[in-house]
């Protein structure tokens, strides 16, 4: 089959399994873990921020950036659109007592307007206290859309001007800083905290980092404790992370080249009404006519293509390391008799 519903679906490769099989290894939980350590140092170091955690999913990195920017009884603003919102099994109430202001963006990203007039009056003691924004770079249901640097940081001067903390889900930043030959370390400039995701694109089978300044790190790891999210010999899984690091991240720009060449195969044909522009591994497409999204889907799956519904009228394909260019074509070859 070749399987386009996430592009978390990635195998390790040879190179990475050696990676993970030679890595020194302690106990993480007392800091001792010389691989983890190394890791946390390698991608705080890129992105020009103090201190890392290493942790074993992006939901928990967002979940204990969330907990550690608010108080029970806040209020944070995010896109309605947003993983941390609709994809994290209710954990910012669960976890953090905190509930959501979710906007209407466009595919996904906010703009500094929307977050200005989002923001409670503090002095109203009706209001529940607005403490955080979230923002998600690439977007996810938005197609894998991009903030420009401009809005970030005119996101991050309303922030500043509130009080406000500003938390990036980056779980697919590095598709971001590839596809748009960014700097990470401009990144580091904008944001409070980062979660960035080792296990998406970049191929590393499980594992995200979050990112933040020395104090607040020190007070994520007490809360990835809570959250039972302590790991003890990591460096097996942090080995594949700098591996990835080290050799898996420009090759993103093929996934990027292969949606493109996906994206302008289905935008041809009759049962697609709309496409979202493709601006790095993700295509998002709506389905109408002669085939339902489900019926879609199905026909796909016939010819050994594995798409995914996530909508009444939409399916979604993801790009990733383990699909080849051979695969690609087989993909064209089969949209194009549909």
């Amino acid at each position: 089959m070749i399987d386009y519903r996430s592009d978390t679906l990635t195998h390790p490769s040879p190179g990475m399994l050696d990676a993970m099989f030679n890595a020194p290894v302690g106990d993480d939980v007392y800091g001792e873990d010389p691989t983890v350590n190394q890791l946390e140092k390698k991608i705080a170091t890129l992105f020009g921020i103090e201190a890392a955690l290493f942790c074993p999913s992006g939901t928990m990195t967002n979940q204990i950036a969330i907990k550690c920017h608010t108080q029970p009884g806040d209020e944070m603003i995010c896109d309605h659109l947003s993983h941390v919102y609709i994809y994290e099994g209710g954990g910012i109430a669960f976890n953090s007592g905190c509930q959501v202001k979710a906007l209407y963006g466009k595919r996904g990203m906010l703009t500094a307007e929307q977050v200005q007039n989002a923001i409670n009056n503090p002095d109203d003691v009706h209001k529940a206290r607005t403490s955080l924004v979230v923002a998600e770079n690439t977007t996810n249901r938005g197609g894998g859309a991009c903030y420009s640097f401009s809005a970030l940081n005119e996101i991050k001067t309303v922030c500043s001007q509130h009080n406000l903390a500003f938390h990036l889900d980056g779980a697919r930043v590095f598709n971001a800083i590839v596809a748009n030959q960014e700097s990470p370390k401009t990144y580091g400039q904008v944001f409070d905290s980062i979660s960035v995701c080792l296990s998406k694109g970049l191929g590393a089978p499980v594992g995200s980092v979050l990112l933040g300044n020395t104090a607040f790190i020190k007070q994520a790891r007490r809360v990835r404790k809570v959250f039972g999210g302590g790991m003890r010999q990591a460096g097996i899984l942090a080995a594949a992370g700098i591996y990835a690091l080290d050799h898996q991240l420009e090759r993103l720009a093929v996934d990027h080249h292969h949606a493109r060449l996906l994206a302008d195969a289905i935008a041809q044909k009759d049962f697609t009404s709309e496409l979202l522009p493709v601006s790095t591994n993700i295509i998002i497409f709506e389905v109408t006519g002669r085939f339902t999204p489900k019926e879609l889907a199905a026909k796909l799956k016939e010819q050994g293509i594995v798409t995914t519904v996530i909508s009444p009228t939409q399916i979604r394909m993801v790009l990733h390391l383990d699909i080849s260019a051979a695969m690609v074509e087989e993909t064209l070859q089969v949209i194009s008799k549909l």
